[in-house]
């Protein structure tokens, strides 16, 4: 069940830290289960299998730093721990760069809800060409990007989200931020060893230094 239905059926109303685009719960060794962080992290669009190693991330679709941390970083954590069966990559949208990150957060819940490939190529979509988008176009763009290069109705996408029909969602990964204290820099970064809290990290930090936090190979 993805979370927007799991929210609407329950009325839900360090190794070291690097500058992000710019708190909280940092408790070593409490449980993925119970990090306010991780709340409802299992209906959160994610790359691998859980059960091993957990890495949360929140990002907006608007951050610099965010489409660094996709470009060079993401690709490593899939081969090394969601292809490999040790680990998987759990996002959150957390909108706080550029004002575009907010109605795009709202597109992207909506192109969830649908689909999750749709999603994470809208994702990085936005990383990608993060420059040409404004509060004025980015439904726009949205709705033809997802008509152009998904099996999605782009135009129903951007209604939604233009309508706001699934903030429950957005305002839950707000709400995890905020519940943990973590600020308002972006990518910010938790790691999860075995279901455990170890660190968190800020920035486009590298694999290596998420390998070294999970006690993982480089």
């Amino acid at each position: 069940m993805k979370r927007r239905r799991l929210l609407a059926m329950a009325g839900a109303g360090a190794v070291g830290a690097l500058a992000g685009c710019g708190g909280g719960s940092d408790a070593t060794g409490e449980s993925l289960e119970d990090h306010p962080a991780a709340a409802n992290y299992r209906e959160q669009p994610r790359i691998g299998e859980l059960g091993g190693h957990v890495v949360l991330a929140f990002e907006d679709p608007s951050c610099q730093r965010c489409a660094a941390f996709h470009e060079n970083t993401v690709p490593k954590i899939r081969s090394n721990l969601a292809d490999s069966g040790t680990g998987a990559y759990v996002v959150r949208t957390y909108p706080v760069v550029f004002p575009w990150g907010k109605p795009a957060t709202q597109a992207l819940e909506a192109t969830y809800a649908r689909d999750d490939e749709a999603f994470w190529s809208l994702f990085e979509h936005y990383f990608a060409t993060r420059s040409q988008f404004t509060v004025d176009n980015v439904f726009e763009r949205t709705a033809s990007f997802l008509n152009a290069e998904t099996s999605l109705d782009g135009d129903a996408v951007a209604q939604d989200a233009r309508d706001e029909a699934y903030d429950d969602a957005v305002q839950a990964d707000i709400a995890a931020a905020e519940n943990a204290g973590l600020g308002e820099t972006t990518p910010v970064i938790l790691l999860f060893r075995d279901g455990e809290f170890v660190t968190k990290v800020n920035g486009s930090v590298g694999y290596e230094v998420i390998a070294e936090a999970l006690g993982e190979a480089n």
